[in-house]
């Protein structure tokens, strides 16, 4: 979650607006005015992650009011770029702390809602500090404020903090804050995995994703698999604050099943964590055992916070249950763009490049065909045990 990046260019994007103040009441958090309360998430998929995270962060700055608490914060914000708020107020051993615990839970449950991951996502939230820069501050005693990780998407030149009272405080992000920051957001890497588990299910469920045949049935090699691997791969803009921490990259890849009925097969990718940075994963993208003809298309996205993985997974299945095998390789990549419902992209950009007709043979370098990445890929045959 820190970086030394320079406040003004990394928080470039960054939407949160002041909000009406409300106080927490019990171990609810009470959510700013205009945004859904935790207990309603999943009403409003696209507004209620940002919201949550909002209510969350003046609810976690209330709370450090209260010296003793306010320690353990610091103390868990020193330790480690991140720290989940499940885990923090649950060992917490200040009252004030205890006493979030509940509402930080409910929050999460709220958070998995809006995601579409369910009840058994688990902890999401996590708090941190906003840049590496400031941790001498925090160290040395200063105050900290507390804001959301906003979204991207409209190119505010401010941002919304609060402090221990639950004043907001509008930071210019052409100047130093000059006192330390911590961020709520979302546990990506979690939140990416477990969404990823919701479209296999959702896409195996209508036909689109079986499962890959085991070595050694009819359907594999009688000596293995043949599968295409990413032995290198740069993307060059996935336009990700710093606050926002690492990207959550993930790719579809595309094709005809060995039935003729189109297969979407989800590859994470965790490693993918920064632009113009070249990684060396050689990791398996297409596994060619469970396509027909010897052509995939892959398509490769990001999660941005308020991300609702059931919306895109339903919305795929409906367009390309409606392609038919017509006896030769259609690239697919383009209707499953199509088929993603416009709200999946309200925190831009989700969608990062596309590699059209990936063949069998292909080897060597392939560029995306948006221009903004590119990765070799190679041949390689898995042996059976």
């Amino acid at each position: 979650m820190s970086t030394s990046t320079p406040l003004r260019t990394a928080l470039i994007g960054v939407t949160l607006a002041a909000t009406a103040l409300i106080p927490l009441q019990g171990t609810a958090l009470a959510a700013p005015s205009g945004t859904a309360p935790a207990a309603t998430a999943a009403s409003s998929p696209s507004s209620s992650v940002s919201g949550i995270e909002d209510a969350t962060a003046l609810a976690l700055a209330r709370s450090l009011a209260d010296p003793a608490w306010s320690r353990e914060v610091r103390r868990a914000a020193l330790a480690a770029d991140s720290v989940g708020l499940t885990r923090l107020t649950g060992n917490a051993t200040a009252t004030t702390g205890r006493k979030l615990a509940a509402g930080i839970t409910e929050a999460d449950r709220g958070v998995a809602a809006a995601k579409g991951l369910g009840s058994g996502a688990g902890s999401l939230l996590r708090v941190g500090l906003a840049d590496a820069s400031m941790r001498s501050r925090l160290a040395s005693g200063a105050a900290p404020l507390v804001a959301a990780a906003p979204s991207d998407d409209d190119g505010r030149s401010t941002f919304t903090a609060y402090d221990s009272t639950g004043t907001a405080h509008e930071l210019d992000l052409d100047s130093d804050p000059g006192r330390p920051v911590y961020l709520v957001d979302i546990d990506g890497a979690k939140a990416v995995a477990k969404g990823l588990e919701v479209i296999d299910r959702t896409l195996e469920s209508k036909g689109l994703g079986r499962p890959a045949p085991a070595a050694g049935t009819s359907l594999a090699a009688a000596s293995g698999i043949d599968t295409t691997r990413i032995d290198s791969v740069r993307v060059s803009d996935v336009e990700e604050p710093f606050f926002k921490g690492d990207a959550e990259i993930f790719t579809l890849v595309t094709g005809f099943g060995k039935d003729g009925t189109p297969r979407v097969d989800t590859v994470e990718m965790p490693y993918l964590n920064d632009e113009d940075t070249t990684y060396y994963p050689g990791q398996v993208l297409v596994n060619w055992s469970t396509y027909k003809y010897d052509m995939a298309d892959a398509v490769m996205m990001e999660d941005d916070g308020d991300t609702n993985y059931q919306a895109p997974a339903k919305a795929i299945a409906a367009v390309l249950l409606t392609i038919t095998d017509q006896g030769a390789y259609i690239p697919l990549a383009d209707a499953l763009l199509d088929a993603i419902p416009t709200s999946w992209w309200t925190d831009d950009p989700d969608y990062v490049d596309s590699w059209y007709t990936l063949a069998r043979t292909s080897s060597g370098r392939r560029n995306g065909a948006a221009g903004n990445g590119w990765m070799t890929v190679s041949p390689y045959h898995v042996p059976e045990l």
